[in-house]
Parts: C-alpha cells; sequence; structure tokens
C-alpha cells in the first residue's frame, strides 16, 4: 500500500508511527548510504557498518559519491535535453543536496515530481523533500519497491501517468532478487506512454570485484550484484533504448566536469575519522578501479 506523507494535522500521529517502525538494531540501506555521503540521518548501527565497508577499502565512498552525482547529471540531461516534466524517484533515500525537484524545478520549475521510500527514518524527513516551487508539485509516497502497482496508483494523485515519466531506480534494484526485481521493472515500465525515461544505477561484480567487494561486506546488508548483461535485461526486456554512451561506470556517464576539483590537501584530513574523511574528499581524483556501478538512461519509443 501506498500513502502520501499527511497533512500537519495528522504530523504528531505520523511521526509516532514512524518511529515504532524503525529499527535501530541492524544497519539500513539508506541510513549507510547517508552516512557515506557525509549526513547526519543515521544511527550509530550505520555509521559503523560505513567506517566497516571503509576499512576494507578506504576509497569505496567514491562509489556512492559518484553514483549520487549520475542522478544529477541523468536529472539534468532529461529535464533539459529530453524535456521531460515529471519524476518518479524510487528509492529516494534522505535528502541529499540537491535533490531531484530541486535539480528538474531549477530548469523547468513546472516540473512535478514523486519520491517514493519505505525507510521511516527517509519518511520522517521526507517533508525536506515537499518545498518544490509554487509551479510545480512534490510529493512523497510510503510505498515498497515490491509493490509497483501501489506505487503508480499513489502517483496518480500527482503525475499524469498518460504523459512522460521519467523513471528513477539509481541503487535500489540491487536489494531485490531475480525475477522480482525484473518482474517490478516491467510493471512500472508498462505503466509509462511512449516518450518517457529510465534512469539506473546497479552494482556489479564485473569491475574491480577484488577490491570493492569486500568493502560491500562489510556493511552487512543483502546486495545482489549483476553483471552487464544482467542489467541490460532491464533495458531490453521493456523495449527501452539506452541513450549514448550507453551501460558505463556511473562516473563515465557524460561526465561535465564538475567535480574534477583538486582532491582535498592532506593536512586538512589529518586526525578525522573515516567518515569525516570521506565527507570531506573531493571526488575529481575518481580511477576506473575505484567504481563498480553500473549507470544507464533509457528512452521508451
Amino acid at each position: 500500500m501506498a500513502d502520501s506523507i499527511p497533512s500537519t494535522t495528522t504530523a504528531a500521529e505520523h511521526a509516532e508511527r514512524l518511529r515504532a517502525r524503525i529499527d535501530t538494531s541492524r544497519p539500513h540501506p539508506a541510513r549507510v548510504y547517508d552516512a557515506l555521503l557525509g549526513g547526519k540521518n543515521h544511527y550509530s548501527v550505520d555509521r559503523e557498518a560505513a567506517v566497516h565497508a571503509l576499512g576494507r577499502n578506504p576509497r569505496g565512498y567514491l562509489d556512492v559519491r559518484h553514483n549520487r552525482d549520475f542522478v544529477r547529471r541523468a536529472v539534468v540531461h532529461l529535464t533539459r535535453d529530453a524535456g521531460l516534466r515529471q519524476f518518479l524517484d524510487i528509492g529516494t533515500g534522505l535528502p541529499t543536496q540537491p535533490n531531484v525537484h530541486e535539480m528538474a524545478q531549477g530548469i523547468a520549475p513546472e516540473t512535478r515530481v514523486v519520491y517514493v521510500d519505505h525507510d521511516p527514518v527517509v519518511l520522517a524527513h521526507a517533508r525536506a523533500l515537499l518545498s518544490g516551487g509554487p509551479e510545480g508539485s512534490t510529493d512523497y509516497l510510503d510505498a515498497d519497491l515490491r509493490d509497483p502497482g501501489a506505487i503508480l496508483a499513489g502517483a496518480r494523485a500527482t503525475l499524469d501517468l498518460d504523459r512522460p515519466v521519467a523513471l528513477g531506480l539509481a541503487a535500489i534494484l540491487h536489494f531485490v532478487e531475480a525475477p522480482a526485481a525484473y518482474e517490478i521493472m516491467a510493471t512500472l515500465v508498462d505503466a509509462l506512454p511512449s516518450g518517457s525515461a529510465v534512469f539506473l544505477s546497479h552494482l556489479t561484480a564485473d569491475l574491480n570485484p577484488e577490491k570493492i567487494l569486500p568493502g560491500l561486506k562489510a556493511t552487512g546488508l543483502p546486495f545482489t550484484l549483476r553483471s552487464r548483461d544482467e542489467f541490460l535485461r532491464f533495458f531490453t526486456d521493456n523495449g527501452l533504448e539506452p541513450v549514448e554512451p550507453g551501460i558505463v561506470p556511473v562516473h563515465e556517464w557524460r561526465p561535465d566536469g564538475s567535480w574534477e576539483q583538486p582532491p582535498a590537501d592532506d593536512d586538512e584530513l589529518t586526525g578525522l575519522d573515516p567518515l569525516e574523511r570521506a565527507a570531506r574528499s573531493g571526488i575529481g581524483d575518481v580511477r576506473a578501479e575505484d567504481i563498480n556501478i553500473y549507470g544507464a538512461v533509457a528512452l521508451k519509443p
């Protein structure tokens, strides 16, 4: 079932229900991701998992931050170049500047954005994502990726699914096993009209497994890594046509130079814990061996 964020008259009851759902006994993907991005909306168990991961792969934060930058470039391309004005972002995660609606509405203020997540900590911060401009619209659904029908039903309150929609599934399908992941994708894409688009990213064992897999395992999170051919199926099974440059490591998808700043000075990083070091480090010194996430953007004919 999908639920929109309630009105302020029920905010207290909603917050209490969310608190009852929060499990702080084990790490959660969205909160570990937040820790690796330098956020503050996580618990000690999530921070510990992130620190363990960096202990096994000190440059592992580059995977996370370049994935986020891939999302930025994909959203900008789909808004500015492809002319899309509706976004359905599933597996949104915790608010991270800039958010999808800020990027899209910064180009086209009339853009409508629906965020979807099922993590109570994410939902507790959802109001930070509901600050869209007056010309557009922004909404948030409490819904599970494994119930795409409920997501589509809830999204219709804000989006016109008879008009093109950009579907975002960034770094989320690798938490779903096969065949369910492919079935979810098929249901979502089938509901979207011609002219729609999809932007996807996904962890893989194809790229630098000896360096990166130990860090992933150290988080304790259940990943389903897929090969390039398995990732490609999300597109080919649904008649989607990837745009150039096709399926590539996320840092190679239409880089625009925005992150090519010099790395932080070593003196600035001395004495910081691993997560603080990661948060203050630049990402412009990325190397091919640092990344094991594929990214692609595709159009629905």
